[in-house]
């Protein structure tokens, strides 16, 4: 089994809802992890990511104790590479500064690694995936392709602040991806109206729910197979068509006494997905209970060793359902 990792390895610094500082590297770092740990013995990971020369050595030797995680995806001639600061207001919401960028990971830089089974994207800004890369794979690979809407989501402007926008092109990438993940704030991102001004963004009520049904059976529509959409520590709202109508479900979140670090739960979730899906084939409860369960472990720590082996990841499973 191979599954390709495909996004930034930010140079993060976290400070926490509780006001501790966290520097590490992160997005593609935390499902890559997790999925090497999941697949020690018989599969491969492969992250593929432009970084800076300055930081390739650090990225590759905290990857160098997985023997199961292939490097040549990690790329540093371009000398170009992600560095995030994000402050946590809660256990949840966050401001973010970004004071670097990676070059877009474009069809030649996946062109190495079509034999795979899974390619599971984690962009978190909206440059950083380019729409002729998912063509490109559809065109000449048979693998799966899973997406992280947070990238297409979220831009920076020149100062460097991050900030939420409409994924106005929706439709024109929704064709080249097989399972859709995002969280629900934006989900309110990618399921607008002409009459929405952009400061509604701004003010979305978690609870708001009325859209989800109508989305789902869009994206649907669209050609993609499973929609995900998570709902922090509730669960997630699962969309899909069984013999050819619209089938809902919900399952149910990974439950957790204390939540320490959330930086990488999206990413850890995904990953999650891609695993349950390569290993059960077109399962979408399976497949979002193997992501719950890395999303729910990434609170658990400040470091990559709150992953766990595949047996031990399915006993926590055990005990939730």
């Amino acid at each position: 089994m191979k599954i390709a990792v495909v996004g930034p390895i930010p140079r993060d610094t976290i400070v926490t809802h509780k006001g501790e500082v966290i520097h590490k590297y992160g997005c593609v770092t935390h499902p890559t992890i997790a999925l090497a740990k999941l697949l020690d013995g018989y599969g491969t990971v492969i992250p593929i990511s432009h970084v800076r020369k300055k930081d390739s050595g650090p990225i590759k030797e905290l990857f160098a104790p997985y023997s199961n995680i292939d490097l040549s995806g990690i790329d540093d001639s371009s000398d170009t590479g992600t560095v995030i600061q994000l402050k946590f207001l809660d256990q949840n919401r966050r401001v973010e500064k970004q004071t670097a960028c990676m070059q877009p990971i474009m069809p030649e830089d996946v062109a190495p690694f079509l034999d795979c089974d899974v390619f599971v994207f984690v962009p978190i800004t909206d440059f950083e995936v380019s729409l002729g890369t998912l063509k490109f794979i559809k065109t000449h690979s048979k693998a799966s392709v899973i997406f992280d809407a947070h990238g297409p989501t979220n831009c920076m402007s020149i100062n460097g602040n991050r900030h939420q926008k409409f994924w106005i092109d929706r439709d024109e990438w929704l064709p080249f991806i097989d399972v859709l993940k995002m969280n629900h704030e934006e989900s309110h991102c990618c399921w607008f109206k002409p009459e929405y001004q952009l400061e509604e963004l701004g003010n979305i009520d978690e609870n708001d729910v009325s859209h989800f049904d109508e989305f789902g059976q869009h994206v649907i529509n669209q050609g993609v197979q499973v929609l995900y959409v998570t709902m922090d520590s509730r669960g997630c709202q699962i969309y899909y068509n069984r013999d050819g109508a619209l089938q809902k479900d919900f399952v149910q979140s990974v439950a957790v006494e204390e939540v320490i670090d959330t930086t990488g739960c999206g990413d850890s979730f995904a990953g999650g997905l891609a695993f349950g899906f390569a290993k059960s084939g077109l399962d979408p409860i399976r497949a979002a209970q193997y992501a719950n369960a890395l999303g729910a472990l990434r609170t658990q720590g400040k470091t990559f060793d709150v992953f766990k082996s595949l047996e031990e990841t399915e006993a926590l499973m055990a005990l939730n359902y």
